[in-house]
């Protein structure tokens, strides 16, 4: 099983496939992200799908991104000659397709191709058969894919096999198309027709993308994995692409992030309006308003890309699980627990969204009203906290103070943009929550604030203290959290989210570094003015993304590699601000929580500076 960072990312913003370094396409989801897998081997073994496109011979490879775009290159290298692999999904204007390119560079490259189609997470052998053009489709029950090229194809121990030579100048292509199967076979594309217009596409689109000082290549990358996770008719972002990828290999922390979170609201925003993209920022705004629209005591932590709620996880007993990390999860059961913090997320994006001069959505204003009443009814109830543990209900700090959030960002939305609202009653709840957290969530003889009230566990989180507005960074007991955090949860310069030895989250403990987390440390530093330490740790983290700029949640100090699922939007986003605190005259960690106004350029984005890709 390759490692996860040997992974690529392809996608048409609708759904995603995972792209081996060997050629080898072992996840695929049709026709969205948090579809049933037709390629899982990812989380299985060749039974459960693939679609391998190599040298028959022993090879070395590279490989690399076209610029400013999400097409895949790998060039093979054998003894008799060098081919070049170009992967990519054009973006979606009818059936999603995976189109495969190769074309001879040097001498003679012998390619096999192996496609092997599992429907349903790996199970459901599909019925191949020829269409009338000589096409191949492949059918079970409401799903169909085919696919078409001029290399000649047959079957072989279930397999649908094709062998080809090409020389320099030759080229063969594969396109694959997903559709109902109750629908007539799509007509044929151009393979080359669809190359350009994807690279016309995305080219386009990184464009727009603002510079961010020395770090402007690394952004961009970040920001096209950003909207490659976009589900572009929604807005809706998922937080990676895959789901059961573990977070401690061989262990049981797998979880499906094929949704899209609420907690991810404000940083995502911020993340898109600082780079230039304010019509992505809307549609994500949009998203969230949608989605959270209805009774305030129904607010869930994560919706799908669509906004539909029910999200029930169930595991999956036939897929072994990434390196036997089981078990495979599909759904997810934290949708349905309570987290205080995701009101404060929800109406600091929309306060943010204001600020940044985003046309104001004529449902959100009342819908924040309704969410306050609400609030102001359970704040000082316990909650499964940001980490969506599953031990149970406390009373978790970094919870409150996000409520404290919510309410002040309700207060200033009144005061700068002319909002009306009982703003006198929110300073109340707003005073309430301060007075509480202080006094109850601060340990005076630790000199820290802590994760549960009357606990001693540190968590991660409180790092957004000063980011958030609650406290100014230069509080001394903002300063001696950051410094207890450095003590308590860092190892080898990295952050994890909480000691999962020490707390009883309802699993058992091990799970990697968490990087999003890590970004944040550095943003804490930058903060309180240790900026050379801010770039040091920044560029660490730059440092542990894969040879294709890629990350995922967490990384693994002991055996040096990334886990977790992949590309994680959560760990990208982390990136993009931190870069921007470090490089802009805007910097979001210290523009979040202040009165200072955004710039505003939410109206004038097709004027901002454009880049060369």
């Amino acid at each position: 099983m390759a490692r996860i960072e040997d992974y690529a990312l392809i996608g048409d913003c609708e759904t995603g496939a995972l792209v081996g370094r060997d050629g080898s396409i072992d996840w695929l989801c049709f026709p969205r992200f948090d579809s049933d897998s037709c390629f899982g081997r990812l989380l299985g073994d060749e039974k459960n799908g693939y679609w391998s496109l190599c040298p028959v011979d022993g090879y070395t490879n590279e490989r690399r991104y076209l610029p400013g775009t999400l097409i895949l290159e790998t060039v093979f290298a054998t003894e008799t000659g060098r081919a070049r692999l170009v992967d990519f999904m054009p973006p979606k204007t009818g059936a999603s397709k995976v189109v495969r390119i190769v074309e001879g560079l040097e001498g003679s490259v012998e390619m096999g191709s192996e496609l092997v189609a599992r429907f349903d997470y790996g199970v459901t052998v599909p019925w191949v058969s020829r269409l009338e053009d000589g096409a191949v489709s492949l059918v079970a029950g409401a799903s169909m894919l085919v696919l078409r090229t001029e290399v000649p194809l047959h079957g072989k121990s279930m397999k649908t096999v094709g062998a080809f030579a090409v020389k320099p100048g030759q080229r063969a292509a594969f396109v694959l198309s997903y559709q109902a199967s109750y629908e007539d076979p799509a007509s044929p594309d151009d393979p080359w027709v669809l190359l350009d217009r994807t690279k016309s596409f995305w080219r386009d689109w990184s464009s727009r993308c603002e510079e961010a000082g020395p770090y402007s290549d690394q952004v961009l990358r970040s920001l096209i994995t950003l909207k490659a996770l976009t589900f572009g008719p929604s807005g809706g972002i998922v937080a990676a692409a895959t789901t059961s990828l573990p977070e401690q290999i061989g262990g049981s922390r797998n979880w499906d992030y094929r949704f899209c979170w609420i907690r991810d609201a404000t940083l995502t925003l911020m993340a898109l309006m600082g780079a230039g993209y304010y019509e992505e920022a809307r549609a994500w705004r949009d998203w969230l308003i949608r989605a959270v629209a209805g009774s305030p005591n129904q607010l869930q932590i994560m919706y799908a890309v669509t906004g539909e709620r029910r999200l029930t996880e169930w595991e999956v007993p036939w897929l072994s699980g990434y390196e036997n990390a089981k078990p495979v999860r599909i759904g997810n059961a934290a949708h349905t627990q309570r987290q205080l913090d995701v009101f404060g997320e929800l109406l600091d994006a929309l306060y943010q969204a204001r600020r940044g001069g985003l046309p104001e959505n004529k449902r959100a204003w009342a819908i924040q009203c309704a969410l306050l009443d609400h609030l102001k009814e359970i704040w000082k109830e316990p909650d499964e906290g940001i980490w969506e543990m599953r031990g149970g209900a406390k009373h978790f700090t970094y919870s409150k103070i996000m409520a404290w959030v919510a309410f002040d960002r309700a207060i200033k939305s009144a005061d700068e943009f002319e909002m009306d609202g009982p703003v006198d009653d929110w300073k109340v709840q707003r005073a309430a929550i301060q007075e509480d957290v202080c006094r109850r969530g601060y340990d005076e003889q630790r000199k820290t604030f802590v994760q549960v009230y009357g606990e001693s566990q540190l968590d991660a989180s409180l790092l957004l203290i000063p980011a958030v507005g609650f406290l100014p960074p230069e509080d001394p007991r903002v300063i001696s959290t950051i410094e207890a955090i450095e003590r308590e949860l860092v190892n080898d310069g990295f952050v994890q989210r909480y000691d999962t030895k020490a707390t009883k989250d309802g699993l058992p403990p091990g799970e990697g570094m968490f990087l999003a987390c890590s970004f944040w440390l550095a943003d804490a530093y930058h903060m309180i003015g240790r900026d050379a330490e801010a770039k040091a740790l920044f560029e660490r983290l730059l440092a542990l993304r894969n040879d294709l700029g890629l990350l995922s949640e967490e990384y693994d100090i002991e055996q040096s590699r990334l886990v977790g699922n992949f590309p994680q939007a959560f760990s990208h986003i982390a990136l993009v601000n931190t870069a921007h605190n470090l490089t802009h005259r805007e910097r979001p960690s210290e523009l979040r929580g202040s009165k200072k106004a955004l710039p505003s350029r939410g109206n004038e984005s097709k004027d901002a500076p454009r880049r060369h890709v």
